[in-house]
């Protein structure tokens, strides 16, 4: 029996460009790309090669496509190979839409319990959303285990307003991330405001934060429900400067756009934004003039001006973004303000307080303000696991890193089931052929349910199948039983004392920044171009070679272990030496280039712990490496000399630039 929702066929050509979109996500950007520019090096030995993995690598990328001619041709071909149930997912899939639904439920019994069967459900999923089919969509989304995708979450929660629920508590909590919305989330919004369980206020609400996160088409789309319109709405974002200077006279409207271009403003001009709401001040309400100062504070913080924290004061009253509590909280560590920090975090939406982050800092806060008992139980929460702020948490309440005793080898039993576990055997089918977003969620979905022993043996599996970071992956999953040796690894360990010897640079930070660069994986390349262990560009590479004379270097030689090892510690040991011996500066430097960091140092008024440095780092991901590898460094030196290295030594104090110190200039 076919899906009979009339409305879905007509709707068919835009599903399925939806489903594309969805499906980028879930093959990778590069699928959808000619095959000449997406495949990698090992993809197109393959191909060339031809047989039967080259047919499946073209196969994918013809389900990409959404070419049935192709799919069909290309898995009548593999009827025989190792993992069919991607060949039946690649063959099933661009015809999703118009598929019978026995044809579908047939797939999803066949391959029930396995990572590509929730997948297609996922996708199945986003098609009876579309669709309307609620009666389908609440059969199948119990069944959806791993509920990772906003739409169909936003589907859902359409789905009970079609029941007529009242859904308005989930629905403030989940949207919230406007550039993931889609047409699900868009419509749930819409429908309730049309069942008056959303006001205006909320509407407007998401306006700002579609504008806040750059996702102009959804702002447009839902602004619609209120009839303001796209001639309305886009002078506020596209001329705020010239839009704000009319100031903030007249009807609500007028007046949540003008806050809106004020965001707009201060993001390149903080004094002229300030400017701008003076003048219109007495023509907002004080919930208003709030949500106008948090636009500027916002900007303010993000570009670590030494007025955020006093900017932020004025936003008590405001509506935040997950971005706005989080950087009133990061002004308020900057400026020193502990009752601030307090407040800012016990104003966050729970789940957000619940973060390690913030459990942290607010632990830090209490002991400011002399509540030791309140700050020991906080960071007792947080102190057991060996990550940023679980070694910072224990350092506070006296504990050092200790490398824990390794549990007992995994038994022949305990690894044989992991041998034959089939996931695992079709992730390490998929790595082999360079597939590594599906070989890895492949992995991945194997480790949800294992406990610590199955954890082991998984990791040891891995150990010996040659798949290092699937190992690290693995051992982080464990709570109890906690081998270090799987979870930090150290691979190369010769070539890499050969490489740093001559330079004093410390082993424990280089092996701590390789696991987060590539996880160990040696042909592991970036997007933007990085290569090898320690993903380096290959501008980065050609100056270095020619800076420490290495003869005979070629850029086709930069994932050769050796010759990468060699490359990135002497960089590294070049923007350590650039800025001071700070290793907190020079990881994100290593990250974000050596200029940032010491921009981001000459905002600085007072000196101030790296931990707080590295908390207000401006760039996410930037913020998240510089926490990430000096963890992992801490841990590895634990694991090297056998004692409990402090976190926040080797975070240290990040002092103003220093006149005095013999910057070598701008490095790649």
């Amino acid at each position: 029996m076919k899906i009979s929702d009339v409305s879905m066929w007509r709707t068919a050509r835009t599903i399925f460009s939806a489903m594309k979109q969805h499906l980028s996500v879930v093959l990778l950007v590069t699928a959808l790309m000619p095959m000449a520019h997406a495949a990698t090096a090992a993809k197109r030995a393959i191909l060339v090669g031809g047989g039967a993995d080259a047919d499946f690598i073209m196969l994918r990328d013809a389900s990409a496509r959404g070419d049935m001619g192709d799919t069909g041709r290309l898995s009548a071909r593999l009827a025989d190979y190792p993992i069919q149930s991607y060949v039946d997912y690649y063959r099933l899939y661009p015809r999703l839409v118009s598929t019978p639904e026995g044809e579908i439920r047939s797939y999803l019994n066949r391959y029930d319990g396995t990572a590509i069967a929730d997948r297609l459900r996922n996708d199945w999923l986003l098609i009876l959303g579309r669709a309307r089919d609620w009666r389908l969509f609440d059969e199948q989304y119990p069944l959806f285990v791993l509920n990772d995708d906003l739409q169909v979450k936003c589907y859902a929660l359409s789905s009970r307003v079609a029941k007529g629920e009242n859904v308005v508590k989930a629905a403030r909590e989940l949207l919230v991330q406007p550039k993931n919305y889609g047409e699900a989330c868009v419509d749930l919004i819409h429908r309730l405001y049309q069942n008056r369980q959303f006001g205006e206020d909320d509407v407007w609400r998401q306006i700002r934060l579609a504008a806040e996160y750059g996702a102009t088409g959804a702002a447009k789309r839902i602004a619609y429900f209120i009839d303001v319109s796209e001639r309305q709405l886009m002078p506020a974002i596209e001329r705020s400067s010239a839009f704000v200077e009319r100031g903030a006279a007249g009807s609500q409207a007028v007046r949540e756009l003008f806050v809106i271009a004020l965001g707009r403003v201060a993001k390149d001009n903080q004094d002229k934004a300030e400017r701008a709401l003076h003048k219109s001040l007495f023509r907002l309400n004080h919930e208003e003039q709030a949500q106008a100062w948090a636009q500027i504070a916002l900007h303010a913080s993000m570009g670590l001006s030494k007025e955020a924290a006093n900017l932020w004061r004025k936003t008590w009253d405001a509506t935040l973004s997950p971005d706005g509590h989080q950087w009133r909280v990061r002004a308020a560590l900057r400026d020193g303000d502990w009752p601030m920090v307090a407040r800012a975090i016990d104003s966050m939406p729970r789940e957000l307080q619940k973060e390690p982050t913030w459990v942290y800092w607010r632990g830090r806060a209490y002991l400011a303000q002399h509540h030791t008992d309140d700050a020991q139980k906080l960071f007792q929460t947080i102190s057991s696991q060996p990550t940023f702020y679980g070694i910072l948490a224990a350092e506070e309440l006296g504990q050092k890193l200790v490398v824990p005793p390794r549990p007992s080898a995994p038994t022949a039993e305990e690894l044989s089931e992991a041998v034959s576990n089939p996931g695992f055997r079709n992730s390490l089918k998929l790595l082999d052929l360079d597939l590594r977003f599906e070989g890895n969620r492949e992995w991945n979905w194997q480790l949800r349910k294992l406990n610590d022993r199955q954890l082991l043996a998984a990791g040891e599996f891995a150990r010996q199948s040659g798949v290092l970071d699937r190992m690290v992956t693995t051992a982080d999953r464990a709570k109890v039983e906690l081998d270090f040796t799987q979870r930090f690894p150290t691979p190369h360990d010769d070539i890499m004392q050969t490489a740093i010897q001559p330079l004093s640079l410390d082993k424990a930070w280089v092996y701590g920044l390789i696991r987060q660069e590539s996880r160990f994986v040696k042909a592991a390349r970036s997007n933007v171009g990085a290569s090898g262990l320690m993903q380096i560009m290959p501008a980065t590479a050609n100056y270095v070679a020619r800076k420490i004379g290495m003869s005979g270097f070629s850029l086709s030689n930069l994932n050769d272990t050796r010759t990468n090892i060699t490359l990135g510690t002497h960089y590294l040991n070049m923007v350590l030496g650039n800025l001071g011996g700070s290793q907190t500066l020079a990881t994100a430097a290593y990250n974000a280039g050596p200029s940032r960091p010491r921009l981001w140092r000459a905002t600085l008024e007072k000196p101030i712990e790296g931990a707080i440095f590295a908390e207000t780092i401006p760039f996410s991901e930037t913020r998240g490496y510089v926490k990430n590898v000096l963890a992992n460094a801490t841990c590895y030196s634990a694991l090297f000399e056998n004692k409990g290295p402090s976190l926040k030594s080797r975070l240290g104090i990040i002092s103003p630039r220093d006149a005095m110190l013999n910057e070598i200039g701008d490095l790649p």
